[in-house]
């Protein structure tokens, strides 16, 4: 279908409001297809995104509407996902498989509406089924609305950057086989820095390194992008400090480190200034393993590019390595680094935090099991949690169910766990160990005001951090600790004043996140851990936002083309003439 077509068809609906608001319209073609990549001296066949790894870069301002026309000519469905993307009313471009659209199957095309409203800075895009973002992703870079600037001194240039990993063999049948086995999913082989592992990968002689060339005495901004699939990481420079002045599309408080933590999906913007006796640097990322000690069995690699300054000088062959990088297990790096995180709550940025609160849910992240009696190896299989319901794919995703009114697709997700116990502790009883699958949606009314207890457990030994992400609108971290929330003390020390704006962030290892936020968003929006083993076991809810008294506050109609669900049908005789409601 070209571009006209889909206009023309988008128009007749009454489906693309924001154009008219102001703005630029952005269009772009996706071709998915197979694609040869080399990495690590091996070979294999992937899905990528205009024959590129990483994918191409969208380049927006704020207030402007992109319209992405994704073409698969790969050998499997996908969908794509646009990360930190609020999509006001607009849940039908948000991405998720089995939550608001089914696969974008091979030899169709299927075609986004991205609305940048809120966002400024840093976002990005990644396939949203099975793990195929181990490849399909990309950084998007918002600017300033026109006529404004950033509330930093303008840069000098810009830099993306983006951290990834490797697997060897064919992802996608790894994971099915392990699930269905029933064991634990496969760790990725290096990490990577803008598509490549760097000098100092000793299993693969093979030098694959990108570089940055910088001019000294001049201030860059790092566009950062975590597309690190199934894992948290650290990153420095050698030699320089970082500022950071932005994470999740937002502006923050400067953050000046020599180091940076990363959870999965996480988005920063970074100010880096070339100050150093000029010569070459490198830049690197290393895992940060938060899991049980006797896990050993991560990836090690150190992944490294180069920064070089341009200009005649003597260097060593062997650029300097990042000193201040810190350890695989690193516990107190990453909590230093989290504490200081805050809103800029400015005049011209203020902030808007909920304080009369509608809905208080305490969710329990967690590790359990579940009898199988099929293919698994030993009658029961490692799975993940919220409030002991292990999410079930359902045969046509939420957002149809809802939005036709197709009854028995999900149940109630309740507020609270079925059983109160030391969640922190060393010893649980089987009946808290033991959990089962469910399809499970909370639903709000508009514009209720909520907050949110992540509460991280010890089950299984498993207890690490859970980078939690929710879909369709940012959260205020009002605070976080170690142990079990406590009710009645831990709000005392809530952070009111400048909590930060993300819409990512990690319960801590044996501790607890409180986030709130207002569901002003009417649509069916996913929420989740980033750790891609932990949204295949389970770890995955959702909320519906039911429609507000107005056009303005109610969910939009879908789009045209919206990818058929193979696993079902709607019944004709159900379906009304205007393919609104079920019957």
């Amino acid at each position: 279908m070209t571009w006209l077509l889909v206009l023309v068809a988008l128009l007749l609906l009454g489906v693309l409001p924001f154009a008219a608001h102001g703005g630029t319209v952005h269009y772009y073609d996706f071709i998915v297809k197979e694609t040869n990549v080399t990495r690590l001296c091996m070979t294999k066949s992937v899905l990528t995104v205009n024959d590129s790894f990483p994918g191409p870069a969208i380049r927006v301002r704020r207030g402007d509407t992109v319209y992405v026309n994704l073409h698969n000519q790969g050998d499997y469905g996908l969908t794509l996902h646009w990360h930190g993307v609020r999509q006001p009313r607009n849940p039908w471009s948000d991405g998720p498989e089995f939550i608001t659209q089914c696969a974008i199957q091979p030899s169709t095309n299927f075609t986004y509406e991205i609305n940048f409203t809120e966002e400024e800075g840093t976002v990005w895009w990644h396939a949203h089924s099975d793990w195929t973002r181990e490849m399909v992703h990309g950084a998007i870079v918002v600017l300033p609305a026109e006529g404004t600037t950033y509330p930093f001194p303008e840069p000098d240039g810009e830099e993306v950057i983006i951290l990834g990993a490797w697997y060897v063999g064919k992802l996608n049948l790894l994971v099915e086989e392990d699930l269905a086995k029933g064991v634990n999913m496969p760790n990725s082989n290096g990490y990577l820095i803008n598509g490549y592992p760097g000098d100092l990968i000793v299993e693969c002689t093979m030098r694959q390194t990108y570089r940055w060339v910088v001019e000294y005495g001049k201030t860059y901004l790092i566009r950062l992008v975590t597309a690190v699939l199934d894992a948290e990481v650290f990153f420095a420079i050698a030699g320089h400090n970082l500022t950071i002045v932005g994470m999740d599309g937002a502006y923050i408080k400067p953050i000046v480190t020599p180091y940076i933590y990363a959870s999965a999906g996480r988005t920063m913007d970074i100010l880096f200034t070339a100050d150093q006796t000029p010569g070459l640097y490198y830049m690197a990322s290393r895992e940060y393993q938060s899991e049980d000690a006797s896990v050993t069995g991560f990836d090690h690699s150190n992944a490294t590019a180069i920064v070089e300054y341009k200009g005649k000088y003597s260097s060593s062959e062997t650029p300097l390595f990042p000193e201040d990088l810190p350890v695989y297990r690193d516990f107190k790096a990453s909590e230093i680094f989290v504490a200081q995180i805050r809103s800029l709550a400015s005049q011209e940025y203020p902030i808007d935090v909920p304080l009369d609160i509608t809905t208080r849910m305490f969710i329990v992240v967690s590790m359990n099991v579940i009898y199988c009696y099929d293919s698994c190896q030993s009658g029961h299989k490692i799975v993940s949690t919220l409030t002991n319901i292990s999410w079930l794919d359902p045969p046509v995703d939420i957002l149809k169910a809802y939005y036709w009114n197709i009854s028995g697709i999900y149940g109630d997700f309740p507020d609270d766990p079925p059983t109160w116990y030391n969640f922190t502790g060393d010893y649980f009883e089987p009946s808290i160990i033991y959990t089962r699958k469910g399809t499970n949606v909370k639903v709000l009314n508009f514009n209720e005001t909520v907050e949110l207890i992540f509460q991280g457990t010890n089950l299984l030994n498993g207890s690490m951090t859970h980078p939690m992400h929710l879909h369709g609108q940012s959260f205020y971290v009002m605070g976080s600790g170690f142990g079990n929330f406590n009710n009645e003390t831990d709000p005392l020390n809530f952070n009111l004043v400048d909590p930060p704006k993300l819409n990512t962030y990690p319960v801590p290892k044996k501790g607890w996140v409180a986030i709130r936020f207002r569901a002003d968003n009417p649509g069916v929006w996913f929420f989740h851990c980033h750790l891609a083993h932990h949204q295949s076991w389970g770890m995955d809810g959702v909320f519906i936002v039911l429609n507000g008294d107005t056009e303005e506050t109610s969910m939009r109609p879908p789009p045209p083309g919206m990818p058929s669900c193979p696993s079902w049908t709607i019944p004709f005789e159900f379906v009304d003439s205007d393919m609104k409601h079920i019957s």
